[in-house]
């Protein structure tokens, strides 16, 4: 079920809230077992089979988790025994549904083999919630935490505005929340700010990740059937990639954070103006932050991070962004993604100790070209990303070079010529000026709605403390984009990041 359906806004969240807030005025438990309950029909919608792998590995991980906490202290070898086999089992059931082929298809490759795999169809979801249960796996044999009742793993992990397509949670951050007893209780402030920062997320997909879409599939569909793109055809289509992909994911992730917070839960942003970035190394603490927090805190750090010398923490970075490419899709272009991001970071590094032996600091001029460089750097990226094998990824950028001449080659499939590439050169510079320029999601909110400090908070706020003066043309502003949004939302889609 997608967010921008009908059938989500106008049956299951009217009913997931209703009964939710309904059941909260009997019992806070009843109404968590009603969301966890909904949260399945959510995920069982898309294909019901599903629902049975995603259950099995909530109980494994469950019963793993219970496991290492009686396998002895912290760091003794039983511990980790259990932790080792417990990871072991989710990769490899990663490994099989998201990978096999892949795996396959490189031996064949590789030794001119014949080897074959079944069809597979990847379970919606399935890095995120595996990824999500690994955190708990090792934050529970650290001894960070603990959880002794089913069905609130079972909500920990179904909970369905993260479920689907992140951000990754933790429980730690997120389950102290659902305890407390005034959670299922209605709350104006939260709800008015969570369907803001929705309604705000839907236009950024439907109206405009989905209108960019058109001119994104000619340009690498046309590369991968031999049609080489001309400069002002290539560049049209990686910039609008570049931001079809930033308003999609970032566009969703406020979705989910929105229906979470009026629901009293905050997720974590997973996006802070990402293309305002000066640097590879800003940009990766601004973009997918819960993906690129997981990197560090579960795979980067205990590689070694930056405390055993240069050399390691340079090669921990390639490793670590090389996974991360890896984790987004069973394909070469993403692996070559995440070592252009892993030598970006390498670079980055090595130019900030410079940097930082010079006097001098930082002025607008060097700011500039800091944040000019990045930008190009990652577009540059985004086409590995988006084409379907590395050949097309170089037609592509074969024509941004000029290579395949400025303007003139016309599109053969699906059909249109350069001069329908103008406008989309156009659109992507206002794009960009309000991305680069212009406040996010949550900053929109906080300045005309509620307080900043309301979104960092756990307990149940007092709407005298919470609300703000609403600006009455933030509130026609919003209800505009509403409009636009609800106008559009019959036009066929689909989120980007539900494949990876």
């Amino acid at each position: 079920m997608l967010f921008n359906s009908l059938s989500f806004l106008l049956v299951f969240a009217p009913l997931a809230f209703g009964l939710f807030f309904l059941l909260g005025l009997r019992s806070n438990n009843l109404a968590l077992l009603w969301l966890a309950l909904a949260s399945i029909a959510f995920y069982a919608w898309w294909i019901p089979a599903h629902t049975v792998i995603l259950l099995i590995s909530i109980s494994l991980n469950y019963l793993a988790g219970r496991l290492i906490l009686k396998a002895g202290p912290i760091g003794s070898p039983a511990r980790k025994r259990v932790l080792a086999g417990a990871v072991a089992l989710n990769l490899l059931a990663l490994a099989y549904y998201k990978y096999a082929g892949f795996f396959v298809t490189t031996l064949n490759d590789a030794v001119n083999g014949s080897w074959q795999v079944p069809d597979i169809i990847l379970p919606l979801g399935i890095s995120f919630f595996t990824f999500t249960q690994l955190a708990y796996l090792v934050d529970t044999y650290q001894g960070k935490v603990s959880e002794s009742k089913f069905s609130r793993y079972l909500l920990f992990v179904t909970y369905f505005p993260h479920l689907i397509a992140g951000p990754i949670i933790h429980h730690k951050d997120v389950m102290p929340q659902f305890d407390k007893p005034n959670t299922a209780r209605w709350c104006t402030v939260n709800v008015a700010a969570g369907l803001s920062i929705f309604m705000i997320g839907l236009f950024k997909k439907v109206v405009i990740a989905d209108g960019l879409a058109p001119y994104v599939g000619p340009v690498f569909d046309g590369a991968a059937t031999g049609v080489p793109p001309s400069m002002l055809v290539a560049w049209g289509g990686a910039l609008a990639y570049t931001f079809q992909l930033y308003f999609d994911f970032s566009g969703y992730s406020d979705m989910a954070i929105g229906l979470s917070l009026a629901l009293n839960v905050r997720l974590p942003f997973n996006f802070n103006s990402p293309y305002k970035a000066q640097s590879i190394i800003d940009f990766w603490k601004r973009w997918h932050i819960s993906l690129s927090t997981f990197l560090r805190d579960y795979l980067y750090i205990p590689l070694g991070g930056n405390r055993l010398g240069g050399f390691r923490r340079y090669s921990n970075l390639l490793i670590t962004m090389l996974i991360g490419g890896m984790w987004h899709g069973a394909g070469w272009s993403f692996i070559v993604w995440g070592g252009l991001h892993g030598s970006y970071l390498m670079i980055n590094h090595a130019w900030r100790h410079f940097r930082n032996g010079l006097a001098a600091p930082a002025g607008p001029l060097e700011r500039f070209l800091g944040w000019s460089l990045t930008f190009l750097a990652v577009v540059l990226a985004w086409v590995f990303f988006r084409a379907t094998n590395f050949s097309d990824a170089l037609a592509v950028l074969q024509g941004m070079a000029g290579l395949n001449g400025l303007g003139t080659t016309m599109l053969v499939s699906p059909g249109g010529s350069a001069r329908d590439y103008l406008p989309v050169l156009g659109v992507s510079a206002l794009l960009l000026w309000i991305v680069a320029t212009r406040p996010n999601s949550q900053e929109i909110v906080s300045r005309h709605l509620v307080e900043e400090s309301h979104f960092k908070l756990i307990d149940h706020p007092s709407d005298a403390r919470a609300w703000r003066n609403p600006h009455i043309g933030a509130a026609l502003a919003l209800g505009v984009l509403t409009a636009v949004a609800l106008i559009h939302i019959s036009r066929p889609t689909q989120f980007l990041y539900f494949n990876f």
